[in-house]
């Protein structure tokens, strides 16, 4: 029998896809609800994937574009 997911609210983690300059995406970033303090949170959002970003090129040797755009991942809910 499967564990019941948290609700959304109470993750400890929000996920966003990730759209880049070059048509490469990715999807299901995962971003601290921790690091959000909800005045700047697009910009601290976009700071924590591109640092991920640099971690993920430093150990493949690829480098990531620069971001078009980010958008959350909006969670589907089992119908009843």
């Amino acid at each position: 029998m499967a564990k019941n997911k948290k609700q959304d609210s109470d993750s400890e983690f929000l996920l966003f896809n990730v759209l880049y300059e070059d048509g490469a995406q990715t999807s299901n970033r995962k971003v601290a609800r921790a690091e959000l303090n909800g005045f700047d949170d697009e910009e601290i959002i976009r700071r924590v994937i591109e640092e991920q970003d640099q971690k993920i090129e430093a150990m493949s040797g690829k480098p990531r574009g620069p971001i078009k755009s980010i958008t959350p991942v909006v969670a589907k809910r089992a119908a009843k």
